[in-house]
């Protein structure tokens, strides 16, 4: 009768999976517990098991790619994600031919017009903040006084290339930060118009002719990642005024974790906070809101830059 009683006890989750591969998926694991934003608040052995369940017959490193991915999303901030060798290596060796650089123009009544689309990283951004330095340069002798900053087609990347191009539109000091969970805090500071740690590989930007001009700076739900803490830089600053749409709504930080591929952990690290401390969590709503306007992005139909230049013409 004991002996009928008694069943076997069930194998751990994961038990059947090559060595190799519970090493990889565990080394993952712990890359997220050790540095996730939300760290503090989840249950990890439940996270645990759910990917060890998930790769149970996993004899490679590859086919926990599955299981890993899984695990970040329960870590529910909605911004990290993972990036297989190939799709790691594709995005830190970006093809410039494939990147957008910034353009603009000079609108009537003396307002300068830049459009800041997206950059995949601050190693790929040299020509891209070049070329906006050229477009903010050649405008400010035209006699720009007013600027309308455009993140409407910015879904993320890099943050600090799209810093440098607008830093003279924004007051040097600190214009931001990273909020970690533990509420440490990570400034970030312009210096002659540049991020501080990039002063040396930038350079200082031209000084307008035309300093502490007004600025509107136009979102749309396109607008994401470090496009939104781009939108954050210019919260509080005088004369400055957001038009169009709320932003996506993922004004974290991410940070890299290479694995022993090459695969890639983007784990989101921290939250940001605009210059008066505020930390921003979900869409960014603008000061003045508008109907999604995308279809004539830029265009003569586009009524949010005419708001825009309303009110700067007010200024």
């Amino acid at each position: 009768m004991i002996a009928t009683g008694c069943t076997a006890e069930p194998s751990a989750p994961g038990s059947a999976m090559s060595p190799d591969a519970r090493a990889y998926l565990t080394t993952a694991l712990d890359v997220m517990e050790r540095n996730s934003l939300h760290k503090g608040e989840l249950d990890w052995p439940a996270i645990r098991r759910n990917a060890f369940t998930r790769a149970a017959k996993a004899r490679t490193q590859a086919e926990t790619y599955g299981a890993v991915r899984e695990a970040l999303r329960n870590l529910g901030d909605h911004h990290s994600q993972f990036m297989t060798p190939e799709e790691a290596k594709a995005a830190l060796s970006p093809s410039s031919e494939n990147s957008p650089l910034p353009e603009g123009r000079l609108l009537p009544g003396g307002i300068g017009y830049l459009v800041l689309p997206s950059v995949a990283s601050d190693k790929a951004a040299a020509a891209y903040v070049r070329q906006a330095r050229a477009v903010i340069r050649d405008m400010d002798r035209q006699g720009a006084r007013g600027w309308i900053v455009d993140l409407r087609s910015n879904t993320g990347g890099d943050m600090w290339g799209p810093l440098a191009s607008a830093g003279r539109l924004l007051n040097d000091g600190d214009i931001g930060a990273f909020v970690e969970s533990d509420g440490k805090r990570t400034a970030w500071t312009l210096q002659d118009g540049t991020p501080k740690a990039h002063l040396g590989t930038w350079g200082p930007a031209e000084p307008l002719g035309h300093p502490d001009p007004p600025v509107a700076v136009l979102t749309s739900k396109r607008t994401a990642s470090a496009a939104e803490a781009v939108t954050i830089a210019f919260r509080g600053q005088p004369r400055t005024r957001s038009f169009g749409q709320p932003t996506r709504g993922v004004p974290t930080a991410n940070d890299s974790h290479r694995l022993a591929d090459g695969a890639m952990i983007i784990l989101t690290q921290a939250r940001e906070a605009d210059r008066t401390g505020r930390i921003y969590d979900g869409p960014i709503p603008p000061d003045e809101e508008l109907p999604d306007d995308t279809r004539n992005l830029g265009n003569s139909q586009d009524s949010t830059i005419e708001a825009a230049t309303r009110w700067l013409s007010t200024q």
